[in-house]
């Protein structure tokens, strides 16, 4: 591509990209991919995530517990996020949030884990990557009870979910993420939330090494494969790609302002 794209969420130190990364980082920079944001899951396994930003330049981090391990980190403060947040490779908090179709840890650990992220993103100012899966309406209700606390900066990434919640997402100033989900055959009723979004509130990502998009669907995802979503993207909203890359871009240095804008993203 003839202008840079952004991959919002990606798992970099996850099985699948972390063995081959270099080779993933050169096919991504090939693909015009100039950032991605490498997502923590685990508070405990932070220190590897790191180092990966550490040694790659276009590459950030979050800090946070995804729903699937609240339980196994409740005792993460509020203050250890934010402390670790602190860190200038470090540029949300998260993934956090609701995941009722696996249910891999109790409901009432996950809202609870889900509702210290939120105080931790609120404090230290930086934007919460939220999970949401088949649970729109626990999620929305919390978001809005605690926006009502103090405000902070909402991301529902790799969005599957109804017009519901992406409406009351939106009413409280989120931004919304599409994965490659968003081209799929069978995914009409999430082009047709994407195509209600604004374009100053959409973010495009991979979440791989999951959910690669047609044309490489069945494959490992990667982040180079963000330009495809990207492209279906423009399509669903009727603009060319280079003005959907444009926007997302604008959208993701405005929504993770700690990240440095490079000069090829001006």
């Amino acid at each position: 591509m003839n202008f840079p794209v952004v991959d919002s969420h990606c798992h970099l130190d996850f099985e699948g990209l972390e063995e081959r990364l270099s080779e993933v980082l050169a096919t991504a920079d090939a693909a015009g991919v100039g950032l991605m944001v490498s997502i923590s899951t685990q508070v405990r396994k932070f220190d590897r995530l790191l180092r990966i930003t550490k040694e790659n330049p276009n590459v950030f981090c979050t800090i946070g517990t995804h729903p699937h391990h609240a339980h196994e980190e409740l005792d993460v403060t509020v203050g250890d996020l934010v402390d670790l947040a602190k860190h200038p490779r470090v540029v949300g908090i998260g993934e956090a949030g609701l995941d009722y179709h696996y249910d891999l840890s109790p409901r009432a650990a996950q809202e609870q884990g889900f509702r210290t992220h939120i105080a931790a993103a609120r404090e230290a100012g930086l934007p919460l990557v939220i999970h949401a899966r088949e649970a729109d309406s626990d999620v929305a209700n919390i978001l809005e009870e605690e926006m009502q606390k103090g405000t902070f900066k909402p991301l529902l990434h790799c969005f599957t979910s109804s017009m519901e919640l992406a409406q009351r997402g939106l009413a409280i100033g989120a931004y919304i993420s599409f994965s490659g989900i968003l081209t799929y055959k069978n995914a009409e009723n999430l082009r047709t939330v994407a195509a209600e979004v604004p374009m100053d509130r959409l973010l495009v990502e991979t979440d791989s090494p999951y959910l690669a998009p047609v044309p490489h669907r069945g494959k490992s995802n990667e982040p180079a494969y963000v330009v495809e979503t990207l492209k279906h993207l423009a399509m669903v909203k009727g603009v060319a790609p280079e003005v959907m890359a444009k926007a997302t871009n604008d959208n993701f240095f405005q929504l993770f302002s700690k990240v440095p804008r490079p000069e090829r993203f001006a």
